[in-house]
């Protein structure tokens, strides 16, 4: 099954565009995108572990979609903050966030995202070799940005792991991988993040200058491509394909743009999405009738 959506659904410039401006007074954001999309990837366990009872929460609150699963983010101790060990009760935080989501079979892939300065260097390998033991029993994805990986011996060893391989479309820089389509384990991964050159390694960038970028269709086409061949991969079982380019909705619209061009019919989407991006989105979504669903508990 290849399930699309966007990275992230608590965004205060995504109100009149994605979500309705008139909102109920118990509008949720979450149940209202699992109304549209079968997964959302969560980035705020990235910044530090999820807590059982709001992974709980995000469990009900999508109970109205049985196709959905969740991506989520490892914590970034884990990944950018490698100056010293990480200590057993910093492990054991992450699980009690992930193991219910695992446990009540909502949670698709565990995503390590490393920077782009992670190179593929003897040091950092021993620290990847390492995390994966640690969080080896989650469906774990893994995101690399530095073109040092792009060696078959690196993918071998992910498909004899049973990694996932994050497929990542960003600004390409010296050194900056490349667009790829690899399949290395039962979850394959794309993942899109913008193209906005200017603005991507400036130090003073805030997070939506950098992922300020609307896909054209000539753009997604080859990601479109790209994902059913992951998609048909011998290992491939559930492929998750991820928009990051969030600023004012654009990774919704792009979402859906990129599940038409597979499925090869129009989509239907946010209504008020229409209002801002309909010129990108024609023949390609349509607009969905309101959703009941979309209501917190």
């Amino acid at each position: 099954m290849i399930r699309y959506g966007p990275a992230g659904f608590q965004y205060k410039d995504w109100e009149g565009i994605v979500y309705p401006a008139d909102k109920p007074k118990k509008f949720d954001p979450l149940a209202y995108l699992a109304g549209y999309f079968d997964t959302i990837e969560i980035n705020s366990t990235f910044y530090g572990p999820a807590k059982a009872t709001t992974v709980q929460s995000w469990m009900r609150r999508v109970e109205h979609n049985p196709k959905f699963s969740f991506a989520a983010k490892l914590y970034q101790r884990f990944t950018h903050q490698r100056a010293r060990a990480w200590a057993q009760d910093e492990v054991d935080e992450v699980r009690a966030g992930f193991d219910p989501m695992l446990e009540g079979g909502r949670l698709g892939a565990v995503l390590l995202q490393f920077p782009w300065s992670f190179r593929r260097t003897d040091e950092n390998r021993e620290w990847l070799n390492d995390v994966t033991r640690t969080f080896g029993h989650y469906p774990l994805v893994l995101e690399v940005r530095h073109a040092t990986w792009n060696v078959p011996g690196f993918f071998e060893a992910l498909v004899e792991r049973g990694i996932g391989f994050v497929n990542i479309d960003q600004p390409l820089f010296h050194d900056s991988i490349k667009p790829t389509a690899h399949a290395t384990s039962p979850v394959g991964y794309v993942r899109v993040h913008g193209r906005n050159y200017k603005d991507w390694f400036r130090e003073k960038a805030g997070r939506d200058e950098r992922y300020d970028y609307l896909y054209p269709a000539e753009e997604l086409t080859p990601w479109a491509e790209r994902t059913a061949e992951i998609a048909a991969g011998p290992p491939t079982e559930d492929v998750f394909v991820v928009t990051n380019n969030h600023f004012r909705g654009k990774a919704v619209a792009n979402a859906l743009m990129l599940q038409s061009m597979v499925e090869k019919r129009d989509v239907p989407g946010p209504p008020p999405l229409f209002a801002e991006y309909g010129d990108v989105l024609a023949g390609y979504a349509v607009p969905a009738p309101p959703l009941e669903a979309a209501q917190e508990e």
